[in-house]
């Protein structure tokens, strides 16, 4: 598995837009270490990753392989499967709830929890694949909201909420 870059765990990573990183950081405390889009798109099979968004948002778009969760009714099963020491990427649409499912995780006594900077809204403002809850290839996202989706600015994706 793929040792994490310096950059991946502190704050200040940049997402290619100021204000879309200014957003996030607003949101999230850094209570759990983040990593990069770069850092996972490159690495995918190095890490199990948990999509923490609600079920709709999931059944439209998500990061290939991800498992989903959830967050307001979290499916543990999922998790309490997962080995202690597995390397565990969490996303949502921007990171706020996957920091907050994170959190918990690391309470939980998992040992390598990682948000994802930016969520899928950076994975695919940087052109990176989406699948659609038949794993095909997809440029739909939810967006949570029509408020929200201006953070993303990848012009190839079609916004849905």
């Amino acid at each position: 598995m793929m040792a994490l870059s310096s950059m991946s765990a502190q704050k200040g990573l940049y997402t290619g837009s100021p204000e879309f990183e200014s957003q996030i950081e607003n949101y999230i405390r850094f209570t759990i270490p983040v990593i990069g889009v770069d850092d996972l798109s490159s690495h995918t099979d190095d890490y199990i990753i948990l999509d923490i968004r609600e079920k709709e948002e999931f059944e439209i778009s998500h990061i290939p392989g991800a498992i989903h969760v959830g967050y307001e009714d979290p499916d543990w099963t999922k998790v309490n499967a997962l080995s202690k020491d597995a390397k565990i990427i969490v996303y949502c649409s921007i990171g706020y709830r996957s920091e907050k499912i994170g959190e918990k995780l690391s309470k939980d006594g998992f040992q390598n929890v990682y948000n994802l900077f930016g969520s899928i809204f950076e994975w695919a403002n940087q052109g990176n694949v989406l699948v659609d809850i038949k794993n095909n290839p997809t440029n739909h996202l939810h967006t949570y909201n029509k408020e929200w989706s201006k953070w993303v600015r990848n012009p190839s994706i079609e916004k849905v909420w």
